[in-house]
């Protein structure tokens, strides 16, 4: 009976992370439904809009539907902050944390969704792992929450509380690629300003690379010799390149597609500064400094795609991810090469991986397609009902956002049924889950298949 119940842990750990990420989203809910997080000039806060909100943080999304600067105070500002930090970190690893540094041993359900979350060997040191997680993260938020409290406080006029508040809150919020801002136009007005740009990106991209990559690229710089990047893992390289080609591609759709739009009327650099960002928050980080229900309708549909890809896997950000793109793309490619192999950076890729990849996309687009059809039925004679001309898009748009745990919106959040609501949170929570991991979460038994029938071939193409 022991044999069997670890096996069910170790294969299904995302049952534990379900329970957890309900338990967390539902007390937070209750929290931002109180009295007590709002401010008192704001109007009452309903439960489904005090869900949605917990369910965002929680899920690292960032799609609001009341104003986090506004409607709540400090002390449900720090609520929605608590839940961005947890959810980026994931409570179990804070929780098992904890109980290694008090000097107890981890549990196998423990320990199962450790391996699962930072993506470790389950043979790793769980101590110095955890340990390296929580000083990286640290190390990061605070670097990134000084260098904007000084900006906000020297170049804002924000009194040195407010600076530091706004600069803790966002940096933990682009760590965790939540989005979440204390201002109503998120980071519009500071469009321009070059410092909270490149402080706010870096973090999104340092947090949505992926704790693997990260420790990997630390141990490898440690050790002596020369060829720090030929040692690094294969999942390192794939997650480093596929991010730099995928922000080049980004970055030049953007400035290709907004020209004559809403970079027409900014300076050279400015227009760059707006396009890298772009691309960066498209990333799962839900950021904006400019305008999106703006964009044009290329503009969108390819940040609909770079939103859909995501970042890295055990990471802090969603998507379907870099990597299995990566090898998908690869696995094409090598078969029109007629090749047998998938090889790569002299590693043989496995065809059951290069499988799964196809499975795990086609899955993503099906539940896109299923909450997508959902929220045109939902919205259809509410104040997105047929007289818009975007409608189509902008709800493809929310639910790839909601799915990709970004939290771009072109601004219908807020004016959402309460239906249309509940169905975004669903979409944020399959995503920060993962489509996969909820169904097998779910599934109340494995069925082994005994039998073995005669091979045959249907035509493809």
């Amino acid at each position: 009976m022991v044999t069997q119940h670890a096996g069910a842990l170790a294969k299904y750990p995302a049952r534990v992370s379900l329970v957890w990420y309900l338990a967390v989203i539902f007390l937070g809910g209750v929290l931002l439904n109180r009295p007590f997080s709002r401010r008192p000039s704001a109007e009452p806060i309903s439960f489904v809009d005090a869900l949605f909100t917990s369910t965002s943080a929680y899920c690292v999304t960032g799609l609001s539907v009341r104003s986090t600067g506004n409607d709540f105070n400090f002390t449900g500002q720090a609520i929605i902050l608590a839940l961005i930090q947890l959810g980026g970190i994931g409570i179990i690893t804070v929780t098992t944390f904890a109980m290694v540094q008090l000097g107890n041993r981890a549990s196998l359900r423990q320990r199962t969704v450790i391996v699962e979350t930072l993506g470790v060997s389950d043979r790793a040191d769980l101590r110095g792992i955890l340990g390296h997680v929580f000083v990286a993260t640290a190390l990061f938020e605070a670097c990134g929450a000084a260098v904007l409290t000084l900006r906000f406080y020297a170049a804002y006029d924000m009194a040195l509380g407010q600076a530091a508040w706004h600069g803790v809150f966002h940096a933990i919020s682009a760590f965790c690629n939540a989005g979440f801002g204390l201002l109503d136009d998120n980071l519009m007005r500071y469009q321009g300003d070059v410092a909270v740009n490149l402080v706010v990106g870096s973090l999104i991209m340092v947090g949505g690379i992926g704790y693997p990559v990260i420790l990997d690229v630390y141990h490898q710089s440690r050790r002596e010799g020369r060829g720090a990047l030929q040692r690094l893992h294969l999942h390192s390289k794939i997650m480093l390149l596929g991010t730099a080609i995928i922000l080049a591609i980004s970055i030049i759709g953007f400035l290709s597609l907004e020209s004559d739009n809403i970079l027409e009327p900014m300076p050279w650099w400015q227009r760059g500064l707006a396009a890298y960002f772009h691309a960066v928050t498209c990333r799962t980080a839900g950021f904006n400094t400019v305008d999106v229900g703006a964009l044009t309708d290329a503009t969108l549909f390819l940040s609909i795609i770079l939103m859909a890809i995501g970042a890295g896997p055990c990471s802090t950000a969603g998507g379907f991810k870099v990597s299995t793109l990566g090898v998908l793309l690869l696995a094409a490619w090598s078969r029109f090469r007629g090749a047998a192999r998938i090889n790569f950076f002299r590693r043989t890729i496995s065809q059951e991986l290069a499988g799964r990849a196809t499975a795990l996309i086609m899955v993503f687009g099906a539940v896109i397609i299923g909450i997508l059809t959902a929220m045109l039925v939902i919205e259809r004679h509410g104040v997105l009902g047929s007289g818009s001309n975007r409608r189509f898009l902008d709800l493809l748009f929310e639910v790839v956002s909601a799915l990709g745990t970004v939290g771009l919106t072109t601004g219908i959040t807020p004016i959402l049924s309460d239906a249309g609501k509940l169905v975004i949170s669903l979409a944020m929570f399959i995503g920060r889950l993962g489509p996969i991991s909820l169904f097998v979460a779910v599934s109340l038994v494995e069925r082994q298949q005994t039998l073995e029938y005669v091979n045959e071939e249907p035509l493809l193409g």
